[in-house]
């Protein structure tokens, strides 16, 4: 069983910064990627950031350098750093990460960026 844990979501006003966190614990063996994906109401899923085992990263166009995703591989713990946020960030976040080719996923952590 691996069970991954999402905090640091919650209510920004625009401009704001706010840091997620997901930790993944339980029968942990070789993360590959992990990443963050977001949903905001009425839309589809989509990708945020990913960092693979490298520490190669990949960010959506719309978060590019106002967002840092970044790993502690001892902690199995991915990071990411949002800063300069607009409303349009607003979403439900959600971890995931690729761990002998199978996806695994958090429950998501509400971010919220308004005035």
């Amino acid at each position: 069983q691996v069970q991954l844990v999402e905090s640091g979501g919650g209510l920004v006003q625009p401009g704001g910064s706010l840091r997620l966190s997901c930790a993944a614990s339980g029968s942990i063996f070789r993360i590959n990627t992990m990443g963050w994906y977001r949903q905001a109401p009425g839309k589809q899923r989509e990708l945020v950031a990913r960092i693979i085992s490298s520490g190669s990263t990949n960010y959506a166009d719309s978060v590019k350098g106002r967002f840092t995703i970044s790993r502690d591989n001892a902690k199995n713990t991915v990071y990411l750093q949002m800063n300069s946020l607009k409303p349009e960030d607003t979403a439900v976040y959600y971890c995931m990460i690729i761990m002998i080719n199978v996806e695994r996923w958090g429950q998501g952590t509400q971010v919220t960026v308004s005035s």
